[in-house]
């Protein structure tokens, strides 16, 4: 069982949390999501894929999502240090055979910021309760919602039992009613561990102009140098 969060930052990530989906069908979110891609992974400049990144993460905290910025930092510095291995552009700072390059250190951090910025884009318009038409749309919604507890849950893994964890965690994935989250989409009973609030069967006029004000902006930095370029 999902175990809730106590505490005065558990109870205002919950809020956060069921405004969001009470704002958002699981469908808008995924066509916005879709939107909003090719603006982070089409940008050339890493300035401003490091900036859309920032924007899907304070998103993502908005949504009330979980997000260990450790790991998130972790990860980032993993890609930075093994792009650095292998030099190019102009020389920064030497230490012995390790090299720090101009060339190196942009591409690690545009790398960096474009997969946490994926990930970040992914925990917002991937819901569990995504529903797509089709035998094929039955397949991908089937992966998606279980990509989204996946996501939704790492935090309860214990790191002095790691294997344990996983187990456990892939026994209460069994263990999930497909059907409860159908029910909810179609505006019934929420299913247990979310919460209460407006059914996420469809989206309101004022989650509608949320989403396009986020894809304007994700897309305003590609637009400026789109423009600029024909300008």
């Amino acid at each position: 069982m999902k175990r809730k969060e106590a505490g005065f930052w558990g109870r205002f990530r919950e809020r956060r949390r069921g405004a969001y989906e009470g704002l958002f069908s699981s469908q808008a979110l995924c066509i916005a999501g879709f939107i909003a891609m090719p603006a982070l992974l089409f940008n050339p400049e890493p300035f401003w894929k490091i900036v859309l990144f920032i924007f899907f993460w304070f998103l993502a905290w908005l949504g009330g999502q979980k997000n260990n910025p450790l790991i998130t930092l972790l990860v980032i510095l993993g890609i930075l240090v093994f792009n650095l291995l292998v030099p190019y552009g102009e020389l920064l700072y030497s230490l012995g055979p390790f090299k720090i390059t101009l060339g190196a250190l942009m591409l690690g951090l545009e790398r960096g910021a474009t997969l946490e910025g994926l990930i970040m884009l992914s925990r917002l318009s991937i819901r569990r309760d995504l529903r797509l038409p089709g035998a094929f749309g039955a397949l991908v919604g089937e992966s998606f919602r279980l990509f989204a507890i996946i996501t939704e849950r790492l935090g309860g893994i214990d790191r002095r039992h790691i294997l344990r964890s996983i187990d456990d965690l892939l026994m209460e994935l069994e263990k999930e009613d497909p059907q409860a989250e159908t029910a909810h989409a179609a505006g019934k009973a929420p299913p247990a561990g979310r919460p209460a609030g407006r059914p996420a069967g469809r989206t309101s006029a004022a989650g509608l102009c949320l989403l396009l004000v986020a894809d304007m902006l994700a897309w305003t930095p590609l637009g400026y140098l789109l423009l600029r370029g024909l300008f």
